[in-house]
Order: structure tokens, then sequence, then C-alpha cells
């Protein structure tokens, strides 16, 4: 069988296979990918001050969840293993990107002494994973969440030094949403049953909504805690769009100061 052919991946997910299209294997599942395309733009557009001031490569980020939105619906229109694939691992070179862009310094190995050469070492063990979820398919999705707590583990450590209260409010959120998406992604993997008992199939599809609610928070969070370390000068605040007072909006990072710096030089 072709790994471009309808079906030929392992996974399929709980959702009836061709109940509401003949050509769309998994309905649901893929136009709940419409989350990428709207939420991306819009962070893009909220953090260019940000991301002008410290990293265009910010935008990076939010190119590639486009670009897993875009694999997710191939995926579940066809279910075929090269869907899969480019799925998972456009999902591994976004936190990759993150890995590069936002660990802290102060996190890094003793043997690392500058961001180059950690976006180097990167880069290197992101391909070399590329590379080897090709050996068992069905373990990379597990790999990935491993990746992620390991962010959130280092995330906690870094909130430790933070007074911050609207800071410290949208991490809860950003971990709240994940874990929320995780049940979902989890019961509609290991559930099934009992979901299609209830004729409620769908859990899968807002596992897409919630990562890319998360992943907003998280990027927010993440900027913000960087421009802090990086160009305190910046002022950087924490807003949330398209109403502050909104918590449930969408967060990004306002630079109360940018160009200061450059001004007093």
């Amino acid at each position: 069988m072709s790994v471009f052919s309808y079906e030929s991946s392992e996974i399929d997910w709980c959702e009836d296979n061709y109940k509401h299209s003949e050509t769309v294997a998994e309905y649901f599942n893929t136009i709940s990918n419409a989350a990428f395309f709207i939420i991306a733009p819009v962070m893009m557009y909220l953090h260019h001050p940000y991301a002008r001031e410290r990293n265009l490569a910010v935008h990076l980020v939010w190119l590639m969840m486009m670009l897993v939105g875009l694999f997710s619906v191939y995926f579940h229109m066809t279910l075929s293993f090269l869907g899969q694939m480019l799925d998972e691992l456009s999902i591994l070179w976004v936190l990759a990107i993150g890995y590069c862009l936002w660990f802290p310094r102060t996190h890094f190995p003793s043997f690392i002494k500058d961001r180059s050469t950690f976006s180097k070492t990167v880069t290197v063990v992101t391909v070399v994973t590329t590379l080897s979820a090709f050996v068992k398919p069905a373990a990379n999705a597990y790999v990935l969440n491993c990746f992620v707590i390991h962010i959130l583990y280092s995330l906690g450590l870094e909130l430790r030094s933070c007074s911050n209260q609207k800071a410290l409010r949208l991490a809860r959120s950003a971990v709240g949403l994940w874990m929320l998406a995780v049940s979902c992604w989890i019961s509609d993997r290991f559930s099934c049953d009992f979901w299609k008992s209830l004729n409620f199939c769908y859990l899968h599809g807002f596992w897409h909504i919630l990562i890319v609610m998360a992943t907003a928070y998280a990027v927010a969070l993440l900027s913000y805690l960087d421009a802090q370390n990086e160009i305190p000068y910046a002022l950087p605040e924490l807003q949330y769009w398209p109403c502050d007072s909104w918590t449930l909006g969408l967060p990004y990072v306002v630079l109360r100061g940018a160009g200061m710096k450059r001004k007093t030089c």
C-alpha cells in the first residue's frame, strides 16, 4: 500500500469515516483545523512589535502552526501514512523553533555558552528525531508530549522568580488549556467505545481547537518572559485582544519602551 493511499496510516480516530463526505475521511476532525488558520495570523499581527524588536524569527512559529493545520487537514481527509508523518513532524519542528527562540539561557547545559550553539544543537537533535520518527510512527505523539512536558517543567522553574500576577494567571490558563486538550486527545484515542455510545465522536476535533489556544497562551507567556530577560528596556506588558479585560481573549506582548535603548545611545 502506498504512503499516499487513503487509510494507509495505522491511526484511525474515533470519528466515523466518510459519514459526511465521500472524499473526506474524518469531516469534523478536518474542518476543526480552521482554528490554525484563524488564530495564527492574528497572533502574528499582535506579536509583530515584539518580533521586530527581539527577533523576526518569532513569526516562524505561527507560519509553522499554519503548516501544521494544513498537514492536519491532509491527514484527516485521507488518513494516509504520509499525512500522519507530515502532521506529527511539523509539530516537532514548531517545538524545536520554540526551544531555539525562548528556552532560558539560565537553563542551558553547561557545555553550551550561547543561544547560537544551543539552536544548532536543537536543530541536530530535531533532525535525528525526525528520521527516527519513521521507525515507530505510532509512538510519535507520545514523544511529542514528552517534549511539551519538559517545556512545562522549564517554564515552571522560570516562573518561580516571576511576581507578575497577570503572567502567572496566563501560565495557569495555558497549562489548563493544554491539559484539557490532552484529555480530549487521550479520551478520543482510548475511550472511543464510550463516546460512540453517546454518539459524540468529535473530541479530537476539540483537541485541535484547544491546542491552538494553548499554544497562543504559551507563546505570549514565553515572549513576555523572554522580553523581561533580554530586552527589559522595552518595558514589556501583557495584554489581551480584543479587550484587555477579557482574560479569555488572545494574549500578546506590548512593548511600552520599544526603541528607548536606541534613542539613548
